[in-house]
């Protein structure tokens, strides 16, 4: 009895696990939205970062799984996880929750070396899973899945992208109400509306920041290039297949 118990037991988690295999795009999107709706419960104490820092090591897994296609993706996948991994880990170890800028503490390099490396990461996932989406003329369940993991890769992309500048160049954003650095949902926040194209943020780049401006312009032409071209293409695709 014990033994038909743990196989079926065993069955079930493969079956589980086939599916994650299956759609690896579908879980990391999954993984996405969920942090979205978690991340405003984390912004304070040394509790939320670690679950912050817990949370992104999940997702980089779902990350490197969504992009293991071949085994040169898979080898850059890991080459550019590990260091991130490791910052990760660093992060949620050494640097002061407090510190923002490198006037701080010495130790905010290691968050501006993290914000390169995780944008980095999330740049490469993305154009991976373009590649992906591009490989064939059949759309697939989890195809259509990586077109809303894509974009939500896209969106952390840009706000570690952010988190480095405002580290490089302090005051670089303004939000209504203060002019202090912006925490990781702030810069979030400020991604998903600039990559969307809703202009609904509170949050803007201060009047001298160039820099920052010249950031979220390539984001805005980043996000309107990947509705006009990839979606379009996954549509018509889609049509085509149903006219069959």
């Amino acid at each position: 009895m014990f033994e038909n118990a743990g196989a079926a037991g065993r069955t079930k988690l493969q079956r589980q696990w086939d599916v994650v295999r299956e759609h690896p795009s579908g879980v990391l999107l999954a993984a996405q939205l969920i942090g979205i709706l978690v991340f405003p419960f984390t912004e304070s104490g040394g509790a939320g970062r670690t679950v912050i820092s817990l949370f992104g090591l999940l997702v980089l897994a779902l990350a490197v799984l969504a992009v293991n296609r071949t085994p040169s993706t898979r080898i850059v996948a890991w080459s550019l996880g590990a260091p991130v991994l490791l910052l990760t880990i660093a992060e949620a170890i050494w640097v002061d929750a407090d510190a923002l800028t490198l006037a701080d503490a010495p130790t905010v390099w290691i968050t501006l070396i993290s914000n390169v490396f995780h944008a980095i990461f999330y740049f490469y996932t993305a154009v991976s899973l373009l590649r992906y989406m591009f490989a064939d003329a059949w759309v697939s369940r989890d195809e259509l899945l990586a077109t809303g993991a894509t974009f939500t890769v896209l969106v952390w992309a840009f706000a570690y992208t952010y988190g480095a500048v405002q580290i490089i160049y302090p005051g670089s954003f303004t939000v209504a109400g203060g002019d202090a650095q912006l925490s990781w949902f702030e810069l979030l926040f400020l991604s998903t509306t600039t990559l969307t194209g809703t202009g609904l943020s509170d949050i803007a780049p201060a009047a001298d920041a160039n820099f920052a401006r010249a950031i979220i312009m390539l984001q805005m032409l980043a996000g309107m290039n990947y509705i006009a071209l990839v979606i379009a293409r996954l549509l018509g695709l889609t049509l085509i297949k149903f006219r069959r």
